[in-house]
């Protein structure tokens, strides 16, 4: 019982244009249906991942988080409705729209919406990329994650914890504070970062191949504006990508190699290394605040401290012998 994976994601922005081809020429996206002010995109087999909705704004619209069971659609709105939490039903027109079987959908302390759905549809047609890729790593983990901005991070943790009950993988303090949330067996599929502000940080994409995230770092490396991150890896969930910047001005993290957990063992910890091992160097910042990452991992560097080795990696591993 509970929610299982994020299942999709919409984001308001009216630059039809630079998106469809941010989307599909820099990360793979497949662009299945454009009303003219929408755009709507797969990455697999499910009918919708990705959706640009044309209003303006250039912003988070909504998060679409799947639950395992109908049943869960009523368990979940009595709980926010005990926590004074407005619940509303979604109609049929609003699950055709996201090709779901069935949607509730309310706000979080911070105005942001989230879907809950069950049933996403899937499409009997093969997923064709926008661009040559391997393809991308979804399924039971869902789309990737999704991070969003707090003003302060203790406000919104009980929330997401305590009400939609997602499992806390790991905090940080130092540089900054952060929160990350499991619900499947990918190390996070959520996260909270304190900076003062709200609003979307990023989402990540994860990729089938290294050489699917080379080959897009290639594409807009050279681009001014482009790169917010540069090449690195991360010291939670052992991702190594980097981050670009969106038509909208907010980030995607293109990643391969993340982490896989188990949920029924796994223990929050607290991270007291930085978010990074080497690279992801915060072009976006001003210089006095990336350098505080940059010590970080200078100071990661000095101890020795790595990822495990590459046959330690669950996924990794289980690829190799296939």
């Amino acid at each position: 019982m509970g929610i299982i994976a994020l299942s999709y994601l919409g984001v308001n922005s009216n630059k039809i244009e630079d998106w469809s081809t941010y989307a599909t020429k820099k990360l793979g996206m497949q662009k299945v249906d454009s009303t003219g002010k929408s755009l709507f995109f797969r990455m697999d087999d499910q009918k919708q991942r990705f959706c640009i909705t044309g209003d303006e704004g250039d912003c988070l619209s909504y998060l679409g988080w799947e639950v395992e069971k109908k049943d869960d659609l009523k368990y979940f709105a009595d709980k926010l409705d005990k926590a004074n939490i407005k619940v509303f039903v979604g109609n049929k027109s609003l699950s055709d729209k996201r090709y779901a079987e069935e949607i509730i959908y309310f706000f979080d302390l911070s105005d942001n919406r989230i879907e809950l759905l069950f049933n996403p549809f899937k499409d009997d047609k093969p997923f064709i990329p926008g661009r040559p890729i391997s393809g991308f790593k979804t399924g039971a983990c869902g789309l990737g994650h999704a991070v969003l901005h707090t003003e302060k991070i203790s406000d919104l943790v009980p929330f997401y914890r305590d009400l939609l009950e997602f499992n806390v993988s790991d905090y940080s303090f130092d540089p900054i504070k952060l929160y990350f949330f499991h619900v499947n067996e990918r190390h996070h599929s959520f996260a909270l970062i304190e900076t003062g502000r709200k609003g979307f940080h990023h989402f990540m994409v994860e990729y089938n191949s290294l050489d699917d995230v080379g080959q897009g770092y290639d594409l807009i490396q050279f681009e001014e504006n482009a790169v917010a991150y540069t090449l690195g890896r991360h010291t939670n969930d052992y991702m190594t990508s980097f981050y670009s910047i969106t038509p909208s001005g907010f980030f995607i993290e293109n990643g391969w190699g993340g982490r896989i957990i188990n949920p029924k063992t796994w223990k929050p910890s607290e991270m007291t290394e930085g978010p990074s091992f080497w690279g992801h160097e915060r072009l976006h910042m001003p210089k006095d605040q990336r350098l505080k990452f940059r010590k970080k991992r200078l100071e990661v560097a000095a101890s020795g401290k790595q990822s495990p080795a590459f046959i330690d990696c669950p996924w990794l591993y289980s690829n190799m012998k296939k």
